[in-house]
């Protein structure tokens, strides 16, 4: 300390445009990336920390809040009008860590907590005292997480208007800033939850993030999810464990949809230094954040709750020893305590963070299952797949020297089934992560089933058939408890894996797990396969009108299951849905004596979000030509005519918002367009009211506003664009509310995109941008234009961007506006990106890949609760979101399935998961990617074709599918020998497979899925041989006789049943190959089959047909041999025989067959008279003899005739599969 000289620098600012900003009477910094240097001298970056004293005049009036502890404050000497802040940091720190705000603002300490601090301006201190009730209580569970006090010793919290913050929070050391949208009175609901989950999360980042700081770049992923763990403990200890879980499996799932290429690894690429942290902006931002909290929980499964607390503890402890005081953690010292504190052994963890921290993709698991009467288990099948491709992950630093490219190294660990039997719950960790793709998988049952026999109805019965006994005979929905022990399945129940699960059991297993499942995630799940069914039952509708009605079921699976009913409504089921929809709402909130809406009570907020959402899942029934029913539309009318919120002590803002919002999901018909009119004058009316009282944050405007625009672009023949913009211009003055300043504007220029394209749109957002004073409004502007454009260039249209346009955005990205504005100047290099075809990031993305910038945060989000609508920068578009190849990227949250225009879900997803995840899931929720040999861009929509039971032809899109998949190489005509039973002509589907080479151990014939209800899984795998499937549409019958055994399909009445066994393979030198006779059937038997006897030998399909490498034959052979058992049994053969014997009796004596027999009969002796006529009149040897059919019998004999053919047994389906092995060149 001898040769330590003290500098003093004496600087001011000419200009201040960056870092600090004066907004009227405020001053504030923001230290976006690098802009800390822009308001005092300093090295900024994240590795030159020191300690501060800092000093602030201001005038006496003011108060300034800055990093520290305040020491002292004192009038000013020189000036008595002036005051000086002072205040000390001890705690080295990097430059962007400071912050300074400074005005006329109002201090409100902690009740509780004298060292939390908070800030705002005056008008905002009621809120203010409001919102800050419950912080002390997460200040102190943090504190006592990670037993230690807060290292900044004081913690101040300051809100600013929305108008002059960059983005809605912003973090100093011991100091964060937030919009003061946040803050919410006593009477407002919906704000609560996210307001608080925020505040915990910004106190966390605290912890991991300021005082802990990451080693390197690299390292970034585990501070923030380490920050992201433990506001998930903060969810689970204050909001329950319901909430938590439920996020969790949300934020897995939009995981699991957005991790498919470079861009989504965590710690890959050395160029995430010279990217500056850019990565992180967006959603691609919290992608990667939720992604990282997922991680840090998977680890803390396998090493327990304790040791992970443990590990973190250490890591405080670590920091605050002042003789070692380490304060940057990095990836290597984190496994180096997970090997000592949390005992895992190394290789694991070698493996476990080469593969989800240092590679990109989620596994993906497509698990069938069947259950063997006579050894009392479940035999199950399961292939393993992966989000993304090989090239993807090889792009982001995997290493590929295996032999095979096409060998999928897979996850470490093993995956537990947890099966649920009547008499209790077993689990078995037994289907490994890495080894083969395909896995055979034998769980044994441990309840057994009691002999019962079939009861015939007693003697003098009910004329209805029905019993006093009513638990004699079971209803046919409940078959399935009563042929096995299964209740349900659950893949991964604990969620130790960020994996996507398509697990196919039968109907009657999903609906018992909705409704005795008492996990949310399990509910979840069962909910998004139900609504994914094509065709719902009575059963289905009634199980989740139950979930719906039941106050007990956590509120978010009541809502989930609202949106099921509204999606299972239709003609086929009489409108069940929509009216046990509209029955719950008149039950809870109308007068039964009047027939109108009771006043408004939210006392009750669980069955307040419930009843919110209920007029808006009514807006998306939809019939058959695709419009809103009348019924829906004349119920959202009611509502919004009679709502009554006297007496009530809570806001119905919100509660009005949804009504305005679900007016503009309805889609008007003929019948309904006589509504718009008395709809938009009840919207006129509430624009009117809210202009002369506001409501909280304009929330009631912003739901006009988009509901005005949503209404004209489906109706622009009726309403026109100019007026519309007229009526919206009025809310862009610079005196609006910047959340209403910001929704008008969006909403011009999605009628602006609509009526003149991208490149007028383009033009039009440039205006705004410029006349847009509020930093953070500049950004929403930029970001609704992103997605704009990925509509434009997503759908492959002709409306390409004019040279002018592309100019002046450039000439905009040069401007100093947007240079002043880090996440303005981000976005706006994503515009270009996607208007040439790229990727909107520069991180770890293959050139050759386009990345699907999916919206996803409502996959996490809930539905119009959390988030004041034009909050965030992430708001979702009036129009559709579409990917580089024309498809929706809107995706319906599992469980909750809520569209992106919806007006409460800042984000897009709704991802729409067409496939149950348990697959839920939005959800689902939810989106099958391709195999990993594959370089072609992922497809959002999986290549599933499911084949009709009920005969009916495959779609022409599906034909042009098949058509235009890619090959490497040509290929033969597949050897396909269909056999159809029935009388009527079948189309039948031809599935070319191309597999991979021959030389993995996961590899050998190809590998077709087909399961029982008639899916074929197309999947390209082997590159050098081919194999082809063909697949006879069945037809629907009727089902008498008793199942025996459960299946993996959603239809109740298929059955599929398999013998594959020992399956002896071509050798190399063999081209004849091998085929594998595959027969399922479609239905439940009918006592009138004909057995087929050369099919009774043949061996059933599995859930798919699983491969074997010639080079270990013997050993597939006993590895699979287990399969045998899946045959029919001798039991059923006997069955089957005698129901052969009885059905020749009854023809023998049936009329209608002995008449269509004599008519075959005389038809043939016909034909023998007319060849003998022919021969005798011209030489046989230059004349053709031809056979005249004759004509079929008109009138009753044809019907007769008819009449056996329709009603003929279940229709059989068989599936011949050549495959050849080649030698690798």
């Amino acid at each position: 300390m001898q040769n330590v000289k003290l500098i003093r620098i004496n600087y001011w600012i000419e200009k201040t445009e960056s870092g600090i900003h004066f907004d009227e009477n405020i001053v504030h910094t923001d230290n976006q990336m690098r802009r800390a240097r822009c308001w005092f001298p300093c090295r900024d970056d994240e590795y030159h920390r020191c300690s501060f004293n800092l000093e602030f005049t201001v005038p006496h009036n003011f108060v300034a809040a800055s990093v520290g502890k305040l020491l002292y404050q004192v009038m000013s000497k020189e000036d008595i009008t002036q005051k000086t802040y002072v205040y000390e940091l001890a705690i080295p720190i990097a430059p962007r860590w400071v912050s300074l705000v400074a005005g006329p603002l109002e201090v409100f300490p902690d009740q509780s907590n004298f060292v939390i601090s908070n800030f705002c301006l005056p008008h905002d201190l009621s809120r203010l005292r409001n919102t800050m009730e419950f912080f002390h209580e997460a200040y102190s569970y943090y504190e006592d997480y990670l037993s230690a006090k807060f290292p900044f010793g004081f913690y101040k919290q300051v809100f600013l208007p929305p108008e002059i913050v960059v983005c809605s929070s912003t973090l100093g050391a011991s100091l964060s800033v937030f919009s003061s949208h946040m803050l919410y009175d006593e009477r407002v609901i919906d704000q609560i939850i996210d307001t608080r989950i925020k505040l915990a999360s910004a106190l966390a980042k605290q912890w991991f993030g300021v005082y802990i700081v990451p080693e390197s770049p690299n390292d970034d992923w585990l501070l923030d999810g380490l920050a992201g763990f433990l506001t998930d403990m903060f969810i689970k200890q204050f909001l329950g464990n319901n909430e938590a879980r439920y996020r969790r499996y949300k934020a897995n799932s939009a995981v699991c949809k957005a991790d498919d290429s470079g861009a989504m690894c965590l710690s890959a690429s050395s160029s995430c230094k010279d990217l500056f942290g850019t990565h992180s902006i967006g959603m691609h931002g919290k992608i990667r954040s939720w992604k990282s909290g997922a991680v840090l929980q998977m680890l803390e499964k396998q090493m327990g709750s304790e040791s992970f607390r443990k590990i973190l503890q250490k890591i405080i402890s670590r920091a605050k020893d002042p003789s070692n005081a380490t304060r940057s953690l990095s990836t290597k010292e984190f496994r180096q305590f997970s090997n000592k504190i949390g005992n895992l052994e190394r290789p694991f963890l070698k493996e476990f963070f080469q593969r989800w921290v240092a590679s990109c993709g989620c596994p993906v698991l497509r698990i069938g299952l069947s259950y063997n009467k006579r050894k009392n288990i479940v035999e199950m099948a399961a292939l393993r797949e992966c989000t993304a491709s090989l090239d993807s992950r090889l792009s982001v630093g995997a290493t590929s020297d295996s032999e095979n490219r096409d060998v999928d190294v897979g996850w470490p660990g093993i995956m537990s089934i947890r099966v649920y039997e009547l008499d209790g719950m077993s689990d078995h960790p037994k289907l490994p992560m890495a080894g083969d793709r395909w896995q055979l998988l034998e769980l044994p049952c441990h309840s057994k089933l009691a002999a019962k026999r079939y009861q015939k109805p007693k003697k003098g019965g009910k004329p209805d058939g029905a019993d006093d006994n009513v638990d004699a005979i079971a209803p046919l929905d409940n078959k399935t408890s009563i042929e096995s022990p299964l209740a349900w399945i659950k893949a991964d129940p604990e969620m130790e894996y960020i994996a996507e699960v398509h697990l196919h059991q039968p109907l009657q297993m999903w609906v018992n797990q909705l409704e005795k499942d008492g996990d949310v995630v399990g509910q979840a799940q069962a909910i998004a396969s139900l609504e994914a069914l094509k065709q719902h039952s009575f059963s289905v509708v009634n199980a989740l009108n139950n979930i719906l009605t039941d106050s007990k079921v956590f509120w978010r699976i009541r809502i989930g299951a609202a949106f099921a009913l509204a999606k299972s409504a239709s003609e086929e089921t009489d409108w069940a849905g929509l009216q046990h929809l509209i029955k719950f709402y008149k039950s809870r909130r109308f007068d039964a004596e009047i027939g109108l809406p009771k006043p408004n009570d939210f006392r009750d907020f669980p069955e307040y979000f419930v009843l919110e959402a209920i007029p808006h899942t009514i807006a998306k029934v939809r019939g058959g030509d695709g419009k809103s029913p009348r019924e829906a539309v004349e119920f959202i009318l009611q509502l919004l005519k009679y709502n009554d919120n006297s007496g009530n002590p809570y806001s119905d803002v919100f509660w009005l918002a949804v009504l305005v919002q679900s007016i503009g999901d309805l889609e008007f018909g003929q019948q309904t367009l006589t509504f718009l009119a008395p709809l938009l004058k009840r919207i006129d009316r509430l624009l009117q009211f809210d202009r002369l009282m506001p409501s909280y944050s304009g929330v009631l405007t912003i739901s006009c506003i988009r509901t005005l625009a949503q209404t004209a672009l489906k109706l622009s023949d009726s309403i026109s664009f100019e007026y519309i913009c007229k009526l919206l211009e009025p809310f862009r003055k610079p005196e609006t509310i910047l959340q209403v300043r910001i929704e008008a504007s969006r909403a011009l220029l999605d009628i602006e995109y609509e009526s003149k394209g991208i490149s007028s749109t383009l033009s039009l957002f440039m205006k705004y941008v410029i006349e847009e004073s509020s930093l953070r409004g500049q950004v929403k502007l930029c970001v609704h234009t992103m997605r704009l454009c990925q509509i434009a260039v997503g759908f492959n249209s002709d409306d390409c961007v004019d040279t002018v346009s592309l100019l002046d955005l450039l000439h905009l990205f040069k401007n100093h506006v947007v240079f002043h504005n880090e996440f303005l100047r981000h976005h706006l290099f994503c515009i270009f990106q996607i208007l040439a075809g790229r990727p909107p990031t520069l991180f770890g993305v293959p050139k050759e890949k386009p990345l699907q910038l999916v919206d996803v945060e409502a996959c996490i989000e809930p539905q119009n609760v959390f988030s004041v609508p034009g909050a965030e920068p992430g708001e979702p578009s009036l129009l559709p979101l579409g990917d580089a190849n024309g498809n929706s990227l809107d995706v319906a949250p599992l469980g909750v399935p809520v569209k992106s225009q919806e007006m409460f879900m800042p984000t897009a997803p709704e991802m729409k998961f067409l496939e149950p995840v348990a697959v839920s899931v939005h959800d689902a929720e939810h989106i099958e990617p391709h195999m990993e040999n594959q370089n072609q861009p992922l497809p959002e929509n999986p290549i599933v074709h499911e084949i009709p039971s009920d005969g009916e032809a495959p779609t022409e899109e599906l034909a042009k599918a098949e058509e235009n998949l890619p090959t490497t190489e040509p290929q033969k005509e597949p050897d396909v020998v269909p056999v159809s039973v029935s009388h009527e002509v079948k189309t039948v589907i031809r599935i070319k497979v191309r597999p991979s080479g021959a030389t993995s151990r996961a590899e050998g014939s190809a590998r077709t899925v087909e399961r029982s209800q008639g899916i074929v899984v197309r999947r390209d795998i082997e590159r050098r041989q081919t194999s082809s499937a063909s697949v006879d549409a069945p037809q629907r019958i009727s089902a008498d006789a008793h199942m025996e055994e459960v299946n993996s399909c959603h239809d109740v009445g298929s059955r599929m049943t398999a013998s594959i066994g020992s399956v002896k393979l071509p050798t190399e030198g063999d081209t004849s190959g091998k085929e594998l006779q595959c027969t399922a059937e479609s239905g439940k038997t009918s006592t009138s089959q004909k057995a087929d006897d050369n099919n009774l030998e043949a061996a059933a399909a599995a859930p798919g047909l699983l491969p074997q490498d010639s080079n270990t034959g013997n050993e597939a052979q006993q590895k699979y041999g287990s399969l045998q058992t899946l045959s029919v049994g001798k039991e059923s053969e006997k069955k089957k025989d005698k129901e052969h014997k009885k059905e020749k009796k009854r023809k023998r004596e049936d009329p209608v067959y002995l008449e269509k027999k004599r008519l075959k009969k005389e038809k043939k002796q016909k034909e023998k008279e007319m060849s003998k006529l022919l021969s005798s009149a011209s030489d046989p040897a230059t004349k053709k003899i031809e056979t005249v059919p004759e004509a079929k019998p008109e009138g009753p004999k044809a019907e007769a005739s008819a009449a056996p053919a329709e009603a003929r047994p279940s229709t059989k389906i068989r599936i011949k599969l050549k495959s050849k092995a080649f030698n690798n060149p």
